[in-house]
């Protein structure tokens, strides 16, 4: 589209590459913004800056944070003989959400995809493995999909020799779906009912 300002289409092009946001949200977000005082602009101008700036991994479960290690991993109450795996920082949140689970987390920062070039060695698979000195059980909570399956199944493979218990959350998780849009119920009896494999 050609609008009466570069600077309102370099702001639709930025939005619109926001994932789930289209041209039309885009557009409304960009005149949101217009009409708003310059001090919000600058406000989440900082906001935007300093989490660029200040956020980073956890160099231990490879969540987002802002201290090393992070509040989960460094915490005395959380059960450090369990690791849940999970594709996403979003997923973390969606787990402690329920407040059923205080082990600790793995972040893999996706899953396997060899149709997008996506491999083992793209995601925090090693780091993984380098954590299972003292782990009983290793969790799978990945999103019910073929990549998640894929990568599950690759994993629990490096994982056997280790002789911790490997299991994964139970149905309830629809297939196709992601753990961010599930409510906190479902999450908790699939964590519940984990299985085997």
């Amino acid at each position: 589209m050609n609008y009466t300002s570069e600077s309102i289409e370099k702001a639709i092009e930025i939005f619109s590459s926001f994932p789930s946001i289209g041209k039309k949200t885009a557009q409304r977000l960009t005149y949101y913004l217009l009409r708003q005082n310059d001090s919000f602009a600058e406000k989440m101008s900082k906001v935007i800056i300093d989490l660029k700036q200040n956020v980073r991994f956890c160099s231990i479960c490879f969540n987002y944070t802002e201290r090393d290690p992070c509040p989960i991993c460094s915490s005395t109450k959380r059960d450090r003989t369990i690791i849940c795996v999970v594709e996403e920082p979003n997923d973390v949140i969606s787990i402690e959400k329920t407040n059923d689970f205080y082990g600790l987390y793995h972040v893999l920062h996706g899953v396997m995809n060899p149709l997008e070039g996506i491999s083992q060695d793209d995601i925090k698979i090693m780091e993984l493995i380098s954590r299972l000195n003292e782990v009983e059980e290793v969790i799978f909570a990945l999103n019910p999909s073929v990549e998640g399956e894929l990568t599950t199944h690759y994993i629990a493979k490096l994982i056997r020799p280790f002789g911790v218990k490997i299991s994964r959350i139970a149905s309830g998780v629809p297939m196709g779906s992601s753990l961010e849009f599930s409510d906190d119920a479902t999450i908790a009896r699939a964590l519940e009912g984990r299985i085997a494999i």
